[in-house]
C-alpha cells in the first residue's frame, strides 16, 4: 500500500476500567494507513489495517447508565457515559480501548459540541490515552432515546492469542 506507515508491532497495555478491569499486555499488528502528501488528520487515523483478530461489533451507545437512566442533558457528561458504556462492552468481550479501530459519533447539537472539544478532548484522553481510532461525526436532528444528545457506535479487533 503506497503512502501507508509501516507496519509496526504495538503493546497494548490494559489502563483499567473501573475496578474490575485487569492488566493485560497484547501484541497486535496493525497499520495506520495515511497517504502519501495528506496533512496529517488531528484527534482521529484516516485508516487502520488489522491482519487478523476477533471482529467486536458495538452498537450505538447513548449517556445513560447501565439501568437506562440519564444523569445529565449536558453534552460532555453524556460522552463521557456513552464512552464509558463502549469500552464497558469492549471489556466484556475481552479487549480494551486501544483494540477500537472505528468510532462513528451521532451528535444532536453541533453547537454544544464545538464549546465542549476541549472538555471532550479531556475525557478522551483520560478513557482512551493517545489512541485514535478511524472516526466519523454525524449532526443529526435527533436521537432515539430522549435526552440523548450524543451516540456511540463502535468497531473493534481484539488480537489473536
Amino acid at each position: 500500500m503506497t503512502g501507508h506507515l509501516p507496519e509496526a508491532n504495538i503493546s497494548l497495555i490494559g489502563r483499567g476500567i473501573g475496578d474490575a478491569r485487569q492488566r493485560k499486555t497484547f501484541f497486535m499488528t496493525v497499520q495506520i494507513v495515511h497517504p502519501e502528501g495528506w496533512s496529517p488528520p488531528i484527534g482521529y487515523s484516516n485508516g487502520i489495517a488489522v491482519a487478523t483478530g476477533q471482529f467486536v461489533f458495538i452498537a450505538g451507545q447513548v449517556g445513560w447508565d447501565s439501568q437506562q437512566r440519564f444523569h445529565s442533558e449536558d453534552l460532555a457528561p453524556q460522552f463521557e457515559q456513552a464512552l464509558r458504556n463502549v469500552l464497558d462492552i469492549l471489556v466484556t468481550a475481552g479487549g480494551e480501548p486501544s483494540h477500537v479501530c472505528r468510532l462513528t459519533a451521532y451528535c444532536t447539537d453541533k453547537p454544544a459540541y464545538l464549546a465542549a472539544r476541549t472538555e471532550l478532548g479531556k475525557i478522551w484522553r483520560r478513557l482512551m490515552g493517545k489512541h485514535y481510532p478511524v472516526m466519523t461525526m454525524v449532526f443529526v436532528s435527533d436521537l432515539l432515546d430522549h435526552p440523548a444528545k450524543i451516540e456511540l457506535e463502535a468497531t473493534a479487533v481484539i488480537p489473536a492469542r
